[in-house]
C-alpha cells in the first residue's frame, strides 16, 4: 500500500537519520509555508506533532510562518494546540463570500476569523513557555510604501513582478521583510543578513498579535493592506508569503556542531518556492542554486502523489476553489472538511516512520 506521505531530507539531516533515527528532542525549528487552504491538509499531522510528539521532549523551539503558516504556528502556540488547530480549520473552511467581494469585505471577514480564532488566547500564545513564535509580513517600499488607491497598489505590484522576474535581489527594492516575533529567541541563524531584503525584527506582544497575523495573510489587491502594526516599523503591510512563500531560509546556520539542530518542515508540497512571485519560475527553487545548502538540516514531510489522488478533485483544497464552487459554499466546505479528515493518514504514516525509520522512504531534498 502506498504511503500517504513523502519524506525529503537534506544531507546533514539524512546522516542524522541514519545514525540516530528521529527524536522529538532533535527538532529546533518548525517552518510553516504560505499557501492558503493548502495548509489545511496538515491539520491532523499538526495536532499530533504539537499535541503529542514534540511535548514528549520539552525544549525551546522556534516556530516561524507566513500567511496560513503564521496562523498554524499561532495555533501550535496555544495551551491546547489540538483544539486550536481544529478551530482554525473550521473557521477557515466556513468562510463565505459573495461573487465579487470588495477588498474591504474580505478584510472584514478575515478579521472576524482571526478574532474568533485567537480572541482571549493572546497571552498564552505570546508567552508560550517553550515555543518562540515568529510571524512574517512584507512592508512596501517605493510605489508600495503608502499607495493611496488600489490602482496605485496594482501599479506597484506590477513593477515588483517585473523586477522579480529579473532577480529576487531586484524585488528587494519594492519591499522589506518584517519578522514580528518572540524576543526571548536570539534567532542568530536568521538575524545575520543572508539575502538582499532588508529585514526588520519587532517584538510580538498580545496587542499586536492580531494585526500581525492579519498582515501576514493580507493578499495584495484582494484585501486592504494593513497600515499600522503596534511596535513594528511604520508602513504598509501585506502577505509575508510574497517574499517568503515556502520559507527558503538559511536553516543550515543552526547546526554549528550542536546537537538537536534539525528543522522539521510539515509542508503541503514536495518542493520549496522562495517567493510567491516565483511560482511560475521553475528555476527558482530552494533546492537549486548557490543557497541550496541552507536546507542541509531540513526534514520535510508532504502528501504523496498517491494520497493526493484520493482527495476530492484529486488535489489539495486551494484558493481557486472559491471560484470553482462559487456561492455553493456548503459543497466547498463539505469537500474541504473531507480532505482535512483524510489528513489523519499523513499523521499515522509519519508516526510510524518516527517509531521505525525506513530510510528507503527518504528522498534527497
Amino acid at each position: 500500500m502506498s504511503s500517504a506521505i513523502q519524506i525529503h531530507a537534506g544531507k546533514t539531516a539524512l546522516e542524522h537519520l541514519r545514525t540516530n533515527g528521529l527524536h522529538a528532542s532533535d527538532i529546533a525549528v518548525i517552518p510553516a509555508a504560505a499557501g492558503g487552504p493548502k495548509g489545511l491538509i496538515l491539520q491532523a499531522l499538526d495536532q499530533w506533532l504539537f499535541g503529542e510528539w514534540l511535548p514528549s521532549a520539552p525544549r525551546e523551539r522556534s516556530l516561524i510562518g507566513a500567511s496560513i503558516g503564521a496562523w498554524r504556528m499561532a495555533a501550535a502556540s496555544h495551551a491546547d494546540p489540538v483544539a486550536a488547530f481544529q478551530r482554525l480549520g473550521d473557521l477557515y473552511c466556513e468562510q463565505r463570500y459573495p461573487e465579487k467581494p470588495s477588498a474591504r469585505y474580505v478584510t472584514d471577514e478575515i478579521q472576524r476569523l482571526l478574532q474568533a480564532f485567537i480572541g482571549g488566547h493572546e497571552d498564552e500564545i505570546v508567552y508560550q513557555p517553550l515555543h518562540r513564535l515568529h510571524l512574517l509580513a512584507v512592508r512596501g517600499r517605493g510605489l508600495l510604501a503608502a499607495p493611496q488607491s488600489s490602482a496605485k497598489a496594482k501599479a506597484g505590484f506590477v513593477a515588483a513582478t517585473f523586477s522579480n522576474l529579473a532577480s529576487r535581489a531586484k524585488l528587494a527594492k519594492h519591499m522589506d521583510r518584517v519578522v514580528i516575533g518572540d524576543m526571548r529567541d536570539p534567532l542568530f541563524w536568521l538575524k545575520a543578513k543572508f539575502d538582499h531584503f532588508d529585514t526588520h525584527f519587532s517584538s510580538l506582544t498580545p496587542d499586536n498579535l492580531e494585526p500581525a497575523l492579519l498582515a501576514s495573510g493580507t493578499l495584495p489587491l484582494i484585501m486592504e493592506p494593513v497600515r499600522h502594526i503596534p511596535h513594528a516599523p511604520t508602513g504598509t503591510y501585506w502577505d509575508g508569503g510574497i517574499i517568503d512563500y515556502h520559507l527558503a531560509l538559511p536553516y543550515s546556520r543552526l547546526t554549528g556542531g550542536k546537537e538537536g539542530g534539525l528543522v522539521l518542515y510539515p509542508h503541503f508540497t514536495d518542493h520549496i518556492v522562495p517567493g510567491w512571485l516565483d511560482k511560475p519560475l521553475p528555476w527558482r527553487r530552494g533546492s537549486l542554486g548557490k543557497d541550496r545548502h541552507w536546507l542541509d538540516n531540513v526534514i520535510m514531510i508532504s502528501p504523496s502523489p498517491a494520497f493526493l489522488r484520493t482527495l476530492s478533485r484529486g488535489k489539495l483544497p486551494d484558493r481557486k476553489d472559491f471560484f470553482y464552487y462559487g456561492t455553493d459554499h456548503d459543497f466547498r466546505i463539505q469537500n474541504w472538511k473531507l480532505a482535512i479528515a483524510e489528513s489523519g493518514r499523513m499523521r499515522d504514516a509519519f508516526a510510524a516512520f518516527v517509531e521505525q525509520p525506513d530510510l528507503s522512504q527518504v528522498l534527497p531534498l
